[in-house]
């Protein structure tokens, strides 16, 4: 039996919160008004997500262990995508294992995923073609047949809708099962027969950089930072961090631990008890001194001062998350390989 969910979000931090098979940052990077819409479908350890998001954005995804991650555009005039600094086109497919990614985006951009189990995934693929999928480094990308490709497009879509108009059907057992092991057959068949777009050894280094960087952001969260300081704890020259950030993000490394931070920040603001809380405590707590400064830059960002951030309730957020069962075995139909 499947469950669907459909939200609609004006706040990154609430957006992100709703995925569960993946922890997910987003950071918009301009200013406007920031909104989401997420359909979400599970079908027995399954996870489908279709995605809009109206402005341009950096989102880390993190793959939780033991599953794998499937993305690709869902429609036409969806803006491009840049994932781990490999560009994604129509008809592509993005394949992420349990490993740190960094996506970037524009305006309007239309995305739809499927995320299983690992083990599930394999089972499936020995089922079918009667052989494991082709071994391809823990980030590539797969261009399959078209043919191929726009089954899964459409596949994609009518399950989404049915989430929309008509969710009660995906209660029906006959019927998320028959849905299900059409999209596991389908989305097996694009990876068996598409071929992949490998890195080049020069963008795995970058990567493996930008992931240092990251972390290290991460585990200085509450204190200036300078460029110097952080290629000596990554270890990594100036010149090849900043091409590794303008490679993955499109900007320097210190533009996007500003902006990080800022989201970090106004996420900080809109938690807090007004009450109590004050704007320099919480803007210091994250490494930011230069008060003056630091407000001049969030206004611009986001269109108004932290303190009437502060002063706002906090948005929608995601509660009661639904906890699917663990994917039960399947029996998938065997197809005699032609000899």
């Amino acid at each position: 039996m499947a469950l669907s969910r459909v939200f609609s979000f004006d706040d990154p931090s609430a957006c992100q919160v709703i995925f569960p098979s993946a922890d997910v940052e987003l950071l918009p990077t301009s200013r406007g008004d920031f909104h989401a819409d997420v359909t979400q479908v599970g079908m027995n350890g399954i996870w489908m997500h279709r995605i809009h998001i109206s402005l341009p954005e950096i989102n880390t995804v993190a793959v939780k262990p033991g599953r794998r991650s499937i993305g690709f555009l869902t429609e036409g005039n969806s803006s491009s995508l840049l994932n781990c600094g490999l560009d994604v086109v129509p008809g592509d497919i993005v394949m992420n294992r349990s490993d740190v990614v960094h996506q970037r985006s524009g305006t309007n951009f239309h995305y739809g995923t499927v995320s299983l189990p690992s083990e599930y995934l394999a089972a499936a693929a020995e089922a079918i073609n009667g052989r494991e999928l082709p071994e391809t480094t823990r980030k590539s990308i797969i261009r399959p047949p078209s043919r191929l490709m726009l089954r899964l497009l459409n596949l994609h879509k009518s399950i989404g809708q049915l989430a929309h108009d008509t969710p009660d059907i995906l209660q029906i057992p006959q019927v998320s099962r028959a849905l299900e092991n059409e999209l596991v057959h389908i989305l097996v068949r694009c990876l068996a027969e598409g071929h992949a777009v490998e890195p080049t050894a020069g963008r795995r280094s970058h990567d493996t950089i930008l992931a240092r960087f990251v972390r290290f952001l991460e585990a200085n969260p509450d204190r200036p930072l300078y460029l110097a300081e952080i290629c000596v704890a990554i270890g990594a020259a100036e010149r090849t961090l900043r091409a590794s950030c303008e490679e993955h993000l499109g900007m320097g490394p210190i533009r996007y631990l500003t902006l990080r931070r800022m989201h970090l920040v106004r996420r900080a603001l809109l938690a807090a008890d007004p009450s109590t809380a004050t704007v320099t405590r919480i803007v210091t707590d994250h490494g930011f001194w230069e008060l003056g400064r630091f407000s001049a830059t969030y206004r611009a960002l986001f269109g108004e001062p932290p303190s009437d951030t502060l002063r706002q309730r906090p948005g929608q957020t995601a509660t009661n998350l639904i906890t699917y069962p663990p994917p039960q075995p399947h029996n998938f139909p065997i197809r005699q390989r032609a000899s």
